[in-house]
C-alpha cells in the first residue's frame, strides 16, 4: 500500500474516531436568546430554553363561561408581572374547558397591557418534570419574569417525581425564585389518582400521615381555579361567540342545530367540543380561522 493510501486510511479512522467521541461527550447548552420570543419550550437534554415565534392560543374574550377563574387568573398574573407577591396556580376539572386555554391567554394578554413581552411562558412537559431544578437555575438569574406551566399534570402509582416539584414550589432552602411562578393544569384537584389516595389509607401503617404525603402537592399552589362541566346555554354561548370572532354565516337556528348535534354525537359539551364545531362549520364554508 502507498503512503497515501496509508494516510487515507488513517484520516478516515481519525474523522470516525472523532465522530464517536462528540457523541460520546454530553452537549452543552446554549445561551438562550431570552428576548428572541415571549414563549418558550424547555428541553432538559442538554438543557435548552426552544423560543416558540408562534403559541397555539385563543383570544381571552373567547373563552365563554368561566368569567370568574378568568378574573382570578388574569389578576394573579398582573400582580406577578408587576412584581407583586403572586400564587403558584392549579387550574383543575373537567376537560375540554379552557383550563390551557385561559393559561395562555392570560399570558398573552398581560403583555399587551403592559406594552412589552417581559412576562415570558415556560412549557415543561409532565415527562420532563424531574428536570425542573436545572430549568429553574437556568431562568432564576433573567431580568425577566417566568411562568413555568406544565399542561395536564398527574402521578401515578409508583411515580415519585412529585416528591422533586413539591421540593421546588415552596419547598428547599432556596425556595421558589422571586421571578417565576408556576401554573398547572390537572384533571385531578389531587394531582394524584382517587385508588392510588384510598389504598395509602388501606395499607399504610399510618394512613393518615400515608394520604397527607399524597395530596400534599396541590396544597403548594396557593390558587385553586375549579372548571366544571358547561350546560347547553354555555356551550351555545361558546359557538356563538366563535362564529361572531371568525365571521361565519349560518342561519341561528340552523347554527344551534347543527352545534347542538354535534355535541351529542361527541357524548359532551366543551370548550373543545364547540371549537372542533366552528373547524367543521369553518371548512364547510371555505374560511380560514387564522
Amino acid at each position: 500500500m502507498s503512503d497515501q493510501s496509508e494516510l487515507a486510511v488513517l484520516n478516515e479512522k481519525l474523522d470516525s474516531l472523532i465522530g464517536l467521541i462528540a457523541r460520546a461527550v454530553p452537549r452543552m447548552p446554549s445561551a438562550t436568546d431570552l428576548d428572541a420570543a415571549d414563549a418558550f419550550v424547555w428541553s432538559p437534554s442538554p438543557g435548552e430554553l426552544l423560543p416558540i415565534h408562534k403559541v397555539n392560543r385563543v383570544d381571552i374574550g373567547l373563552l365563554c363561561s368561566v368569567a370568574r377563574v378568568r378574573d382570578l387568573l388574569l389578576d394573579n398574573t398582573r400582580r406577578f408581572a408587576k412584581g407583586l407577591p403572586a400564587n403558584n396556580v392549579l387550574l383543575w376539572g373537567a376537560r375540554g374547558m379552557g383550563k390551557s386555554s385561559l393559561v395562555k391567554a392570560a399570558h398573552a394578554a398581560i403583555n399587551i397591557e403592559n406594552g412589552n413581552t417581559s412576562l415570558k411562558l415556560v412549557e415543561i412537559h409532565r415527562e420532563d418534570i424531574e428536570s425542573l431544578p436545572a430549568l429553574m437555575k437556568q431562568i432564576k438569574e433573567g431580568t425577566q419574569r417566568f411562568i413555568v406551566f406544565c399542561d395536564d399534570l398527574s402521578f401515578d402509582n409508583d411515580d415519585t417525581s412529585y416528591k422533586s416539584l413539591k421540593a421546588v414550589l415552596e419547598g428547599g432552602i432556596e425556595g421558589r425564585p422571586d421571578n417565576v411562578i408556576f401554573y398547572a393544569t390537572s384533571n385531578r384537584r389531587h394531582l394524584m389518582p382517587r385508588d392510588m389516595i384510598e389504598n395509602e389509607r388501606s395499607t399504610a401503617i399510618n394512613p393518615s400521615e400515608a394520604v397527607e404525603e399524597k395530596v400534599s402537592l396541590s396544597d403548594r399552589f396557593g390558587l385553586w381555579l375549579g372548571f366544571h362541566k358547561c350546560s347547553q346555554d354555555d356551550y351555545l354561548e361558546m359557538v356563538e361567540g366563535y362564529v361572531a370572532h371568525y365571521g361565519l354565516k349560518l342561519d341561528a337556528n340552523e347554527l344551534r342545530a347543527e352545534a347542538l348535534e354535534w355535541a351529542t354525537t361527541r357524548g359532551s359539551r366543551s370548550g373543545r367540543v364547540a371549537y372542533q364545531y366552528i373547524q367543521d362549520l369553518a371548512g364547510r364554508l371555505g374560511k380560514s380561522l387564522t
